[in-house]
């Protein structure tokens, strides 16, 4: 049954008091429980970003006393908007939304919205409609420093491809557009193609390849996520590295080892973690009736050969 206002503001305050002394006592499932229970609606989990994600988030919510109900659209709207009305239903007491679809997301949180169940959006904005806070690293900034690494090993010269996330996402969308704001300052270098990937490392094999062989003169490659950037780097084979430079996005541990392997150029590295450790702990704090920043920013870096072992295990 769904948490009263008032209970929930006294049993969440104790929770959050709990996260941010940073216990380091073991409260068991019981304990969890005890906060209440929250959703996760991630875009899916057959990637390894948003795997760490949702690791963060567990985390902090056994740390905050919490029960995280996690979600996976499998990259599907419609499936997640109704799993968003299924929770909504059901009675849980907060929401944490990283949405497939940043413009179909705000039809989904409709019913939560009108039912004052507080929502974080986590990595990816909802278009449309009001959330409480939205935690995401600034992937305007990380596409521009995504250009700047590929015009860097390009020498400033020649012809790219830019594989696209998944269209209506603010990622892809934000990315994209600070990649193209970076590549002004490089008119030596042409975007011959773009197309979607949809994230998908599979999915960016086929289309490099396609891209590749209609574009033969191309010598750099941008893609908005790891996943595709080593779909691309199947594609080019021993190409990789030598004559076309890749470069990535999230700082994935594929991404890592591909810089170290000489294939991958740079990626522009995010904090999955921390961002859905960050998401939980800004609905403990709305969940206790306390105000809380409408963004929260999270740093991205650029990793390259120069720093990749600081990230690497």
């Amino acid at each position: 049954m769904k948490f009263s206002s008032a209970r929930k503001s006294a049993a969440l305050t104790v929770s959050l008091a709990l996260l941010l002394t940073a216990t380091a006592c073991n409260r068991g499932d019981d304990a969890a429980a005890d906060g209440g229970t929250v959703t996760l609606a991630v875009s899916t989990l057959n990637n390894p970003f948003f795997v760490e994600l949702r690791d963060g988030a567990q985390a902090a919510a056994e740390e905050a006393g919490l029960n995280l109900d996690v979600l996976d659209a499998q990259n599907d709207s419609a499936t997640q908007t109704n799993q968003l009305a299924t929770a909504a239903t059901s009675g849980t007491d907060g929401v944490i939304i990283n949405p497939v679809d940043s413009d179909a997301a705000a039809a989904s949180i409709s019913p939560l919205l009108s039912d004052e169940t507080p929502i974080v959006a986590v990595d990816r904005t909802v278009n449309g409609a009001e959330v409480q806070s939205l935690v995401s690293s600034d992937n305007k900034a990380g596409g521009r420093q995504a250009a700047e690494e590929l015009a860097k090993a390009m020498g400033g010269e020649g012809e790219i491809i830019v594989l696209q996330g998944v269209a209506g996402t603010s990622a892809s969308r934000d990315r994209g557009a600070g990649f193209a704001e970076g590549l002004k300052d490089y008119p030596g270098i042409k975007v011959a193609a773009q197309q979607t990937a949809n994230f998908d490392r599979a999915e960016a094999l086929n289309v490099a390849t396609n891209l590749l062989q209609a574009n033969p003169g191309v010598t750099g490659i941008f893609a908005e996520n790891d996943e595709m950037a080593l779909g691309a780097i199947q594609a080019l084979g021993n190409r990789a590295g030598s004559d076309v430079s890749v470069v990535g996005f999230d700082g994935t541990e594929g991404g890592f080892k591909a810089i170290q392997d000489g294939t991958l150029t740079a990626t522009i590295a995010q904090q999955p973690a921390e961002l859905g450790k960050r998401s939980v702990e800004v609905l403990a704090q709305l969940l206790a009736g306390e105000t809380v920043e409408s963004t929260i920013p999270v740093p991205v870096t650029t990793v390259n050969t120069d720093n990749v072992a600081e990230f690497t295990s």
